[in-house]
């Protein structure tokens, strides 16, 4: 902003009246130019309140493997969900729903004979990523209300048939991205539209992991056989071939079945990007990686860049954004998005939102320099290098985790007929820079893209 543009005053203006609130707030001083501000416990319903019977949800998981398996157990978490039914295409993963959610749930290898059962009013959605707009389709189309993993579909032209059946059945769907419901996604987007980083220019995001089970190496059962395994309608669609333990347990390395990085993580970091600026999506996207130590047969890299550019909107100022995924990495673990503006930038974390502004002097004005030439001297321009003020928002004890209250407002929208915060169209939205990358890594060119009308260019 120009020095004495108006836009500036009252920027500077606001920015006073946030430092005031802040000071008035309840912080924990840790050092100079730093405090601790805690972020509240979402409060959307009365946990304590009995549900009544008419409320109850009964859910069918279908797919019930490491994530399938964590959606449900964190439904059960809310009041008035029961799971009835559960659909996989292993053997021992039956026995494991069993196990789990009761002896006396209905199981089968044919999640049609889930779909039929009038006795089930929801689905969680929990295959490979193949799978996803099939089952999503005839969930909907059988009126049932879903709630599937991401990436939401396997190729971008599949959103289209998804967004179509959750519009012609009135149905809730909900996509498994479930940062959006964290606490540090909220935090980041009222600050963000508070002014508190000026105005946005640059973001990025980073997904870094260093073991085999975090690079999908996963372990194969010792009874894993074609006896044992539905494989033929595992393969789905596609030309049928023997049997493949590799392909079947760890189908996340092969692009048949899986979206590799992209699908599997961007996707994170764009849904959080996407929620906290209200953007519906970049129009250029790149990719480039390699697959640079899990040589174990798969098909898709362990090490990937993306690289995004987002126009200018009525929402947002035009940004570049760049997002990195990292399987051999030596940190470990790190895992971030962080937003740059002009005045600062934010490290966004579900639980947690770490702010930082700059300390600056003001740009000289105009009267100032008036004065310094009545008396026949120069204000100096030259800046000091200042320390950054930084204000970490820390998520307050009782917080049940983001993975929780996505659920729980998955629910509470089937109950109230209300709006989730992940529709099929904003799905769609995440999930289609993403695949995008997959096909710009292949061909090896920018892939353009509307993110207002979804459709490649």
């Amino acid at each position: 902003m120009k020095k004495n543009n108006p836009n500036r005053r009252s920027f500077i203006k606001k920015l006073a009246i946030g430092s005031a609130v802040i000071a008035t707030a309840p912080t924990i001083l840790t050092a100079k130019n730093k405090s601790i501000s805690k972020l509240k416990v979402p409060q959307k319903v009365n946990l304590n309140e009995k549900v009544s019977v008419n409320d109850n949800i009964q859910i069918a998981l279908i797919g019930a493997g490491g994530m399938g398996t964590a959606d449900a157990k964190t439904s059960l978490k809310i009041p008035g969900v029961k799971l009835v039914a559960a659909c996989d295409l292993y053997d021992g993963r039956i026995e494991a729903a069993k196990e789990n959610f009761g002896k006396d749930i209905f199981t089968t290898k044919n999640y049609l004979e889930i779909l039929d059962r009038k006795d089930i009013d929801a689905v969680i959605i929990g295959t490979p990523d193949h799978w996803h707009k099939k089952i999503s389709v005839d969930a909907m189309n059988r009126g049932k209300h879903a709630y599937c993993e991401k990436p939401m579909v396997h190729a971008i032209e599949e959103g289209y048939d998804v967004i179509n059946a959750q519009n012609k059945n009135n149905v809730i769907y909900e996509v498994g991205s479930q940062g959006l419901s964290s606490v540090g996604n909220e935090k980041a987007k009222e600050l963000l539209e508070d002014g508190a980083i000026g105005e946005l220019n640059y973001a990025e995001g980073f997904w870094a992991r260093n073991s085999p089970g975090g690079a999908w190496q996963y372990t194969i059962p010792d009874d894993a056989s074609k006896d044992t395994v539905d494989w033929k309608r595992f393969l789905k669609d596609y030309d049928y071939i023997p049997f493949d333990p590799l392909r079947f347990f760890r189908w996340r390395n092969y692009l048949d079945y899986g979206t590799g990085m992209a699908g599997d993580l961007f996707v994170h970091l764009f849904s959080s990007l996407h929620f906290i600026t209200s953007s519906v999506g970049p129009q250029k996207i790149a990719a480039m990686g390699g697959l640079r130590f899990w040589e174990d047969g798969r098909e898709v890299p362990d090490v990937l860049l993306g690289m995004f550019d987002y126009p200018e909107t009525k929402q947002h100022p035009g940004f570049d954004l760049s997002l990195r995924c990292n399987f051999v990495d030596g940190t470990s673990g790190t895992t971030y998005l962080r937003l740059v503006g002009s005045e600062g930038s934010m490290d966004v974390m579900w639980d947690k939102v770490v702010l930082r502004t700059n300390e600056k002097n003001e740009p000289q004005d105009a009267f100032l320099q008036e004065k310094a030439s009545e008396r026949n001297s120069q204000i100096s321009s030259r800046k000091k290098m200042l320390p950054p003020r930084e204000l970490i928002y820390q998520v307050e004890e009782g917080y049940k985790g983001a993975h929780y209250y996505h659920h729980e407002n998955f629910i509470n929208a089937i109950r109230n007929r209300g709006k989730v915060v992940e529709d099929s169209v904003f799905g769609l939205r995440a999930a289609a820079p993403a695949l995008a990358c997959n096909i710009s890594y292949r061909d090896n060119k920018f892939i353009n893209w509307d993110p207002q009308k979804m459709k490649l260019k």
